[in-house]
């Protein structure tokens, strides 16, 4: 028997319609009510995930991780938030965090926005090219730690020009009208 490593057995895909209820399950287990409370979530509600850029981790028909980026603004600059980014707390350090945000950030690329900004930990998020913003250049509806807010440029300059409140980069009626998406 040979003691290497096994294959790669899961795979990141977008994120499909059927994939909602156990993202939300995922997401409730991982982060807990107290999600709700985050300054990040504020700026997730009322509005739908960028089209095209969330994806899931699957393994055998099984939901393991997925991630969501969200439109902001900051100042007159279309950017994106990254978050939730979940896995399954048993599959946890076997990459699948990084593939799924390595997929949304290829995605990103194609897209309009400037950068990327979310709230984490720097040495986790830094191994797909995240890093950290001076204290007080953008501000979020809420409180945060100003040392946790990272930025990923996806445009030359991206995260130069950003400075100022982040906010909603729009409503989107449907989401109000029928609560999809608030509690992802």
């Amino acid at each position: 028997m040979n003691d290497a490593h096994p294959a790669q057995s899961w795979q990141v895909r977008p994120e499909g319609p059927d994939d909602a209820a156990g993202v939300e399950a995922l997401n409730r287990s991982a982060f807990g009510p107290g999600r709700f409370a985050k300054s990040a979530y504020r700026l997730r509600e009322g509005v739908a995930p960028a089209p095209g850029l969330s994806f899931v981790a699957m393994e055998d028909g099984v939901l393991r991780g997925s991630v969501r980026f969200w439109p902001i603004r900051v100042g007159g600059h279309e950017a994106l938030l990254l978050g939730p980014l979940a896995v399954e707390m048993a599959q946890r350090n076997r990459g699948l965090g990084i593939a799924l945000m390595q997929a949304g950030i290829e995605a990103a690329h194609q897209g309009p926005w400037g950068a990327i900004l979310l709230v984490g930990d720097e040495p986790y998020y830094a191994r797909v090219g995240f890093s950290r913003l001076p204290p007080g250049r953008v501000k979020f509806p809420g409180p945060v730690d100003q040392n946790r807010i990272l930025g990923l440029s996806l445009k030359a300059g991206g995260l130069l020009n950003l400075s100022g409140q982040i906010r909603r980069a729009h409503i989107d009626d449907a989401v109000c009208a029928d609560g999809a998406g608030l509690g992802s």
